[in-house]
Protein backbone atom coordinates (compact mmCIF):
# COMPACT_ATOMS: atom_id res chain seq x y z
CA UNK A 1 0.00 0.00 0.00
CA UNK A 2 1.21 3.51 -0.87
CA UNK A 3 0.38 6.53 1.31
CA UNK A 4 1.19 10.01 0.06
CA UNK A 5 2.50 12.73 2.40
CA UNK A 6 2.26 16.27 1.07
CA UNK A 7 4.98 18.84 1.76
CA UNK A 8 3.93 22.49 1.87
CA UNK A 9 6.22 25.49 2.44
CA UNK A 10 6.51 25.49 6.22
CA UNK A 11 5.71 21.81 6.77
CA UNK A 12 7.62 20.41 9.75
CA UNK A 13 6.47 16.85 10.23
CA UNK A 14 6.30 15.24 6.82
CA UNK A 15 9.37 13.08 7.45
CA UNK A 16 7.93 11.93 10.78
CA UNK A 17 4.69 10.99 9.01
CA UNK A 18 6.65 9.10 6.35
CA UNK A 19 8.50 7.17 9.04
CA UNK A 20 5.26 6.31 10.82
CA UNK A 21 3.82 4.99 7.56
CA UNK A 22 6.91 2.89 6.97
CA UNK A 23 6.80 1.45 10.50
CA UNK A 24 3.14 0.57 10.00
CA UNK A 25 4.04 -1.47 6.94
CA UNK A 26 3.16 0.78 4.00
CA UNK A 27 5.22 2.71 1.46
CA UNK A 28 5.36 6.49 2.01
CA UNK A 29 5.23 8.61 -1.15
CA UNK A 30 6.47 12.21 -1.03
CA UNK A 31 4.03 14.62 -2.69
CA UNK A 32 4.59 18.34 -3.42
CA UNK A 33 2.13 21.18 -2.81
CA UNK A 34 2.71 22.72 -6.24
CA UNK A 35 1.90 19.58 -8.24
CA UNK A 36 -1.38 18.38 -9.69
CA UNK A 37 -0.46 14.70 -9.28
CA UNK A 38 -1.08 12.50 -6.23
CA UNK A 39 0.69 9.61 -7.97
CA UNK A 40 -2.21 7.18 -7.62
CA UNK A 41 -1.63 6.71 -3.88
CA UNK A 42 -4.07 4.71 -1.76
CA UNK A 43 -4.32 7.30 1.03
CA UNK A 44 -3.08 10.81 1.79
CA UNK A 45 -1.62 12.52 4.87
CA UNK A 46 -1.49 16.29 5.32
CA UNK A 47 1.22 16.82 7.96
CA UNK A 48 1.71 19.39 10.68
CA UNK A 49 3.70 22.59 10.50
CA UNK A 50 3.09 26.20 9.59
CA UNK A 51 2.20 26.08 5.90
CA UNK A 52 2.84 29.38 4.13
CA UNK A 53 3.69 30.88 7.52
CA UNK A 54 0.05 30.50 8.65
CA UNK A 55 -0.68 33.85 7.01
CA UNK A 56 -4.35 34.91 6.84
CA UNK A 57 -5.41 31.90 8.94
CA UNK A 58 -3.71 28.65 9.77
CA UNK A 59 -4.11 26.32 6.77
CA UNK A 60 -5.97 28.92 4.70
CA UNK A 61 -3.45 29.48 1.90
CA UNK A 62 -2.48 25.81 1.82
CA UNK A 63 -6.11 24.84 1.24
CA UNK A 64 -5.81 26.57 -2.16
CA UNK A 65 -2.49 24.96 -3.14
CA UNK A 66 -2.52 23.25 -6.57
CA UNK A 67 -2.42 19.72 -5.15
CA UNK A 68 -5.44 20.38 -2.94
CA UNK A 69 -7.72 20.21 -5.98
CA UNK A 70 -6.61 16.59 -6.37
CA UNK A 71 -6.92 15.94 -2.62
CA UNK A 72 -10.49 17.25 -2.59
CA UNK A 73 -11.40 15.17 -5.63
CA UNK A 74 -9.81 12.05 -4.14
CA UNK A 75 -11.51 12.55 -0.76
CA UNK A 76 -14.88 12.96 -2.44
CA UNK A 77 -14.28 9.65 -4.22
CA UNK A 78 -13.60 7.88 -0.92
CA UNK A 79 -9.78 7.96 -0.73
CA UNK A 80 -8.68 8.08 2.94
CA UNK A 81 -7.25 11.45 3.98
CA UNK A 82 -5.71 12.29 7.37
CA UNK A 83 -4.98 15.87 8.44
CA UNK A 84 -2.66 16.28 11.40
CA UNK A 85 -2.57 19.66 13.21
CA UNK A 86 -1.90 22.10 10.35
CA UNK A 87 -3.30 19.42 8.05
CA UNK A 88 -6.53 19.40 10.09
CA UNK A 89 -6.70 23.18 9.65
CA UNK A 90 -6.25 22.77 5.89
CA UNK A 91 -9.06 20.22 5.67
CA UNK A 92 -11.39 22.54 7.56
CA UNK A 93 -10.43 25.48 5.34
CA UNK A 94 -11.02 23.31 2.27
CA UNK A 95 -14.46 22.34 3.65
CA UNK A 96 -13.60 18.67 3.66
CA UNK A 97 -14.21 18.73 7.40
CA UNK A 98 -16.71 20.79 9.40
CA UNK A 99 -15.73 23.62 11.73
CA UNK A 100 -12.71 25.90 11.94
CA UNK A 101 -9.74 26.75 14.15
CA UNK A 102 -8.77 29.91 16.01
CA UNK A 103 -5.97 30.97 18.32
CA UNK A 104 -5.67 28.99 21.55
CA UNK A 105 -7.81 30.69 24.18
CA UNK A 106 -4.79 31.44 26.37
CA UNK A 107 -2.99 32.96 23.35
CA UNK A 108 0.09 30.79 23.77
CA UNK A 109 1.73 27.98 21.84
CA UNK A 110 1.26 24.73 23.74
CA UNK A 111 3.33 21.54 23.72
CA UNK A 112 2.36 18.58 25.90
CA UNK A 113 1.57 14.88 25.99
CA UNK A 114 -2.20 14.92 25.65
CA UNK A 115 -4.76 12.37 26.84
CA UNK A 116 -7.53 11.71 24.33
CA UNK A 117 -10.64 9.57 24.38
CA UNK A 118 -11.58 7.63 21.26
CA UNK A 119 -15.14 8.69 20.43
CA UNK A 120 -15.53 6.97 17.07
CA UNK A 121 -13.64 3.85 16.01
CA UNK A 122 -15.61 3.26 12.82
CA UNK A 123 -13.58 5.50 10.49
CA UNK A 124 -10.87 4.11 8.22
CA UNK A 125 -8.23 5.83 10.38
CA UNK A 126 -9.53 4.76 13.82
CA UNK A 127 -10.78 1.18 13.47
CA UNK A 128 -7.85 -0.36 15.39
CA UNK A 129 -8.79 1.57 18.53
CA UNK A 130 -11.31 0.42 21.11
CA UNK A 131 -14.35 2.64 21.46
CA UNK A 132 -13.94 4.79 24.58
CA UNK A 133 -10.25 3.98 24.99
CA UNK A 134 -7.94 6.65 26.38
CA UNK A 135 -4.71 7.22 24.51
CA UNK A 136 -1.77 9.61 24.82
CA UNK A 137 -0.66 11.58 21.78
CA UNK A 138 1.76 14.56 21.68
CA UNK A 139 0.20 17.95 21.03
CA UNK A 140 1.84 21.15 19.77
CA UNK A 141 -0.08 24.10 18.36
CA UNK A 142 -0.92 27.78 18.66
CA UNK A 143 -4.15 27.84 16.62
CA UNK A 144 -5.74 24.63 17.83
CA UNK A 145 -9.05 25.84 19.28
CA UNK A 146 -11.80 24.01 17.42
CA UNK A 147 -14.96 26.06 16.86
CA UNK A 148 -18.21 25.72 14.94
CA UNK A 149 -21.69 27.20 15.03
CA UNK A 150 -24.32 25.58 17.23
CA UNK A 151 -26.03 23.82 14.33
CA UNK A 152 -22.76 22.28 13.13
CA UNK A 153 -21.84 21.11 16.63
CA UNK A 154 -25.26 19.52 17.04
CA UNK A 155 -24.95 17.80 13.66
CA UNK A 156 -21.47 16.35 14.11
CA UNK A 157 -22.26 15.21 17.65
CA UNK A 158 -25.45 13.55 16.43
CA UNK A 159 -23.71 11.91 13.47
CA UNK A 160 -20.84 10.57 15.56
CA UNK A 161 -18.32 12.66 13.61
CA UNK A 162 -16.35 13.61 16.72
CA UNK A 163 -13.49 11.12 16.63
CA UNK A 164 -11.42 12.26 19.62
CA UNK A 165 -11.97 14.39 22.73
CA UNK A 166 -9.48 15.94 25.11
CA UNK A 167 -9.45 14.24 28.52
CA UNK A 168 -8.32 15.77 31.81
CA UNK A 169 -7.37 19.10 30.26
CA UNK A 170 -8.76 20.98 27.30
CA UNK A 171 -5.50 22.64 26.21
CA UNK A 172 -6.96 25.30 23.93
CA UNK A 173 -10.64 25.52 25.00
CA UNK A 174 -11.92 23.74 21.90
CA UNK A 175 -15.70 23.51 21.87
CA UNK A 176 -17.06 20.33 23.49
CA UNK A 177 -13.44 19.26 24.17
CA UNK A 178 -13.19 18.28 20.49
CA UNK A 179 -9.71 17.16 19.43
CA UNK A 180 -10.60 15.49 16.12
CA UNK A 181 -13.48 15.05 13.70
CA UNK A 182 -14.35 13.12 10.56
CA UNK A 183 -16.52 13.70 7.53
CA UNK A 184 -19.84 11.85 7.35
CA UNK A 185 -18.38 9.13 5.14
CA UNK A 186 -15.56 8.40 7.60
CA UNK A 187 -12.71 8.47 5.08
CA UNK A 188 -11.47 11.96 6.05
CA UNK A 189 -10.22 12.54 9.60
CA UNK A 190 -8.49 15.51 11.17
CA UNK A 191 -7.01 15.94 14.64
CA UNK A 192 -4.77 18.46 16.35
CA UNK A 193 -2.44 16.06 18.25
CA UNK A 194 0.38 14.34 16.36
CA UNK A 195 0.06 10.54 16.09
CA UNK A 196 3.24 10.35 14.01
CA UNK A 197 5.17 11.25 17.18
CA UNK A 198 3.86 8.22 19.08
CA UNK A 199 4.81 5.24 16.94
CA UNK A 200 7.86 3.76 18.71
CA UNK A 201 8.35 2.60 22.31
CA UNK A 202 10.49 5.10 24.22
CA UNK A 203 10.16 7.84 21.62
CA UNK A 204 7.24 10.20 22.17
CA UNK A 205 5.00 10.60 25.23
CA UNK A 206 7.05 10.29 28.42
CA UNK A 207 4.42 9.07 30.86
CA UNK A 208 5.02 5.63 32.29
CA UNK A 209 2.03 4.06 30.52
CA UNK A 210 2.85 5.63 27.18
CA UNK A 211 6.53 4.66 27.40
CA UNK A 212 5.58 1.02 27.85
CA UNK A 213 3.72 1.00 24.57
CA UNK A 214 4.54 4.19 22.65
CA UNK A 215 2.33 2.88 19.86
CA UNK A 216 -0.95 4.76 20.24
CA UNK A 217 -0.15 6.81 17.17
CA UNK A 218 0.76 3.80 15.05
CA UNK A 219 -2.84 2.57 15.15
CA UNK A 220 -3.95 5.42 12.88
CA UNK A 221 -1.72 4.08 10.13
CA UNK A 222 -2.33 0.36 10.68
CA UNK A 223 -6.08 1.12 10.64
CA UNK A 224 -6.01 2.71 7.22
CA UNK A 225 -3.72 -0.01 5.84
CA UNK A 226 -6.03 -2.80 7.00
CA UNK A 227 -9.19 -1.07 5.81
CA UNK A 228 -7.72 -0.33 2.39
CA UNK A 229 -6.45 -3.88 1.93
CA UNK A 230 -9.84 -5.26 2.92
CA UNK A 231 -11.61 -2.91 0.52
CA UNK A 232 -9.34 -4.01 -2.32
CA UNK A 233 -9.48 -7.73 -1.55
Amino acid sequence: MRIGVITFPGSLDERDAQRAIRLAGAEPVALWHGDHDIQNVDAIVLPGGFSYGDYLRAGSIASHAPIMAEVIDAANKGVPVLGICNGFQMLAEARLLPGAHTRNAHQHFIRRDQRLRVENNTTVWTSNFEQGAEIIIPLKNADGRYIADAETIKRIEGNGQVTFRYVGLNPNESMNDIAGVSNERGNVVGLMPHPEHAVEPGFGPNTAVAMRSGLDGLKFFTSVIQNTLLANA
